[in-house]
């Protein structure tokens, strides 16, 4: 499976074998130590280091409830009336989805599928890009591409690539798909990046967002276990991207999760990570002020000894 399809997720390979990802999970790691497979947190490629691109029917079958969940909150930060900028991928044409019922939406797009999905919908307009097609993802590439997007300016891009990593950003296995995807971001104000939590820590050959550029990203929650998911989630937190977390409940305090990791929330009011924390200087204040309220004031307590004396 992963010679053929380039990547494959455990939980997809748990499936096939009709075994638990635990078992999955130890065989990989076999298969890692002679040297077969490159393991990725969540799932296994070939080995070298970067990933190869899969084609469109091995990807839509890969964390299909994940890119649900992810279109569902991404759709969330999507006003009427706006233009926006849609790249091609499984994930973005899941979000389109949801697109086709928001009105007077603009949705510029150099994918296919992406117009497929919105080509019924009354109340949205849709342009597309010029270019070459290339079939493997249904997604129009190359200087015709490019240049139809030159002088665009819309309020933010949605992309999904191969990999995200905080050192590198956003990249993907094809030249030519992160060459539009550099000139869809070059038209946005703001730029939301769709990325699978298998995606995390993944690096590929091309970079298409660097982490600077990063507005949001929108994920799914990763398993407990996947300490390398949350790792570069933190990382990328603390170069400023903000993260919103799809399926995640709040903490108790509303602010930081419980084992320390990064703040989330369910809808669309995500937070920058990581959460706020109260330094000293705010301790000692909130203890003053609680140690206030609970005595006189000044004033209040030169009353009150006069009174005593007399």
């Amino acid at each position: 499976m992963v010679r053929a399809n380039g990547a494959v997720s455990l939980r997809e390979l748990a499936r096939v074998v009709q075994t638990s990802e635990v078992t999955v999970r130890r065989d990989v790691r076999a298969l890692e130590a002679e040297g077969l497979l490159d393991r990725r947190h969540g799932g296994a490629v070939l080995p070298g280091g970067f990933t190869r691109e899969s084609g469109f029917p091995q990807k839509s079958h890969l964390a299909t409830a994940e890119k649900t969940a992810i279109a569902d909150l991404a759709a969330t930060f999507v006003e009427e009336g706006e233009a926006i900028v849609v790249g091609a991928g499984t994930t973005t044409q899941e979000l389109a989805r949801r697109l086709a019922r928001v009105p007077g939406l603009t949705v510029v797009t150099n994918s296919l599928l992406v117009a497929q999905a919105l080509a019924h919908a009354n109340r949205v307009e849709v342009v597309m890009t010029g270019g070459t097609l290339r079939g493997s993802n249904y997604a129009l590439v190359g200087s015709g591409a490019e240049q139809s997007l030159q002088g665009l300016r819309v309020s933010r891009a949605f992309l999904s690539g191969s990999g995200l990593t905080a050192e590198r950003g956003l990249s993907t296995s094809n030249m030519l798909s992160a060459s539009v995807d550099r000139a869809l971001v070059q038209a946005a104000a703001e730029v939301v990046v769709l990325a699978d939590h298998t995606k995390l820590g993944t690096d590929t050959m091309f970079q298409t967002v660097p982490t600077d550029l990063i507005t949001r990203l929108v994920t799914d929650e990763p398993p407990a276990h996947d300490d390398r998911a949350q790792t570069e989630l933190q990382a990328l937190a603390d170069q400023g991207v903000q993260i919103a977390v799809a399926g995640a409940t709040p903490s108790g305090n509303g602010s930081q999760g419980g084992d320390g990791g990064p703040a989330t929330r369910r809808h669309r009011q995500d937070v920058p990570l990581p959460a706020p924390r109260r330094g000293p200087g705010l301790r000692a204040a909130t203890a003053l002020g609680e140690r206030d309220r609970d005595q006189p004031a000044p004033q209040e307590r030169a009353r009150v000894a006069d009174m005593r004396r007399r």
